[in-house]
């Protein structure tokens, strides 16, 4: 029996009217003339535009190899020649599916639901993952924070959500909702994280709000390094959810501090070529050798300092300057990662290590703004999903010496641990894993 339920889609959406599905760009920065596909998890049908290219549906026997020829994509599957089509679909016959993208000269990623492959205009290959909008939030929490706590994974999807609906029609003349780099949200992989999963499960049905109820922008970076920045220091426009805080759970963390030498003639030169000041007056010249923030600053001599941290590819716009006389060398002495607005990501990270609720954290970040629910399914059915993912991460610490297999993927698991609950049967984890893994879904 084939399974028809979309788990993540079912347990965790938002709102059914905004986004069942999105359309995500993988590979948006690289320029793909090969692609080979496999399958990891489950089984899919293979269309040439919409013509059926294979009778049986395709599994772990086939390996599928795409290049562009003209405006056309060329397909092989297993050596055998399939012809040339506008666009070739891989379309998941089940909702464990996962398959396996092996693109030349890049490193190979895994992603669930259906992808679509077409021709760019520069006649490189366009790969489109359509996937359930909660699947692909888990894909970004992996993608854009590290971490072990549950806790820190809820905070990442409850801001990542909130983006993610705010901007879902960012690429929509282009075909799609989002790209998977930076841009958007970086997109780099399937959740392949039981733990990350159970992060944002928790979130279910939350977004983050303004005192009128709107969901609001949710800029986030690395590290503050101690302050938070104003939304007009760094972009245009001043946003009341967007003020400096003070930040020090950022310190002491992974990317709180950084260091950059210059000499004397390089950092002086610059400011005297590109933005036109007069380095040979003292007055001048002594606050671009000895610039300081104790406090976060918007200019150095007038000159903006998102200008000077990218100009010179710093780490953030948040450094001193220290001089010495006597080598006639300039040290930046900085302190955070990142724009500085909105969340810091390791200074959640802090925050949670010391126990401080998921709410407040996002509050601390994001002034006046909250939390908002809605509850799109039952809560017991999503604390059953939450129940049966924390069985299996306990599983996991259980039998951490254990080897493993594909089929050992948290996805595989739960639907096993699902399809003996259906069948009324009692699930051992290390009871029958092969005719488990054989049983028709």
């Amino acid at each position: 029996m084939k399974r028809l339920l979309s788990i993540v889609c079912l347990l965790l959406l938002v709102s059914t009217a905004l986004a069942e599905r999105v359309k995500v760009r993988l590979f948006s920065n690289n320029s793909i003339d090969l692609i080979n596909i496999s399958f990891d998890l489950g089984t899919y049908d293979i269309y040439g535009a919409d013509t059926l290219l294979i009778e049986a549906s395709v599994g772990n026997d086939k390996s599928v190899e795409l290049t562009p020829q003209g405006r056309q994509v060329h397909v092989a599957i297993n050596g055998y020649d399939y012809g040339t089509h506008p666009s070739v679909s891989f379309r998941a016959t089940d909702t464990a599916c996962i398959l396996c993208l092996n693109p030349r000269n890049i490193k190979q990623r895994t992603y669930e639901g259906n992808i679509t492959a077409s021709v760019n205009k520069n006649g490189k290959l366009l790969l489109i993952n359509d996937v359930e909008f909660e699947t692909y939030i888990a894909g970004v929490v992996q993608s854009e924070i590290y971490g072990t706590d549950p806790d820190i994974f809820r905070v990442q999807a409850i801001i990542s959500r909130t983006w993610a609906l705010k901007n879902i029609n960012k690429h929509r003349s282009e075909g799609y909702n989002f790209c998977d780099q930076v841009h958007c949200q970086a997109y780099l992989n399937r959740c392949v994280r039981p733990d990350i999963m159970l992060g944002t499960i928790m979130s279910s049905g939350m977004t983050i709000v303004d005192s009128l109820g709107n969901l609001i922008e949710t800029p986030f970076h690395a590290n503050s390094g101690g302050q938070t920045a104003n939304s007009e220091d760094v972009w245009r426009s001043a946003v009341p959810y967007l003020r400096s805080v003070p930040d020090t759970f950022s310190y002491g963390m992974r990317q709180s501090e950084w260091v950059k030498v210059l000499t004397e003639d390089k950092w002086l030169h610059y400011f005297s070529s590109k933005h036109k000041l007069n380095v040979a007056d003292d007055s001048v010249r002594h606050e671009l050798l000895n610039f300081s923030q104790s406090t976060r600053k918007v200019r150095l001599c007038g000159v903006p300092l998102t200008r000077v941290r990218a100009d010179f590819q710093l780490r953030s716009t948040f450094f001193s300057v220290l001089y010495d006389s006597a080598a006639h060398r300039v040290t930046l002495s900085g302190h955070g990662f990142g724009h500085g607005v909105g969340l810091s990501q390791e200074g959640a990270i802090r925050m949670v290590s010391l126990g401080i609720a998921y709410d407040s954290i996002i509050r601390h970040y994001y002034t006046g703004a909250s939390i908002d629910y809605h509850e799109s399914q039952p809560a017991g059915y999503v604390q059953n999903y939450i129940n049966q993912i924390a069985r299996i991460i306990e599983e996991d610490k259980s039998a951490a010496t254990r080897s493993t297999s594909k089929k050992d993927d948290w996805l595989g698991r739960l639907f096993r641990l699902r399809d003996r609950e259906e069948r009324e049967e009692t699930y051992t984890p290390d009871d029958q894993l092969d005719q488990d893994w054989l049983y028709d879904w």
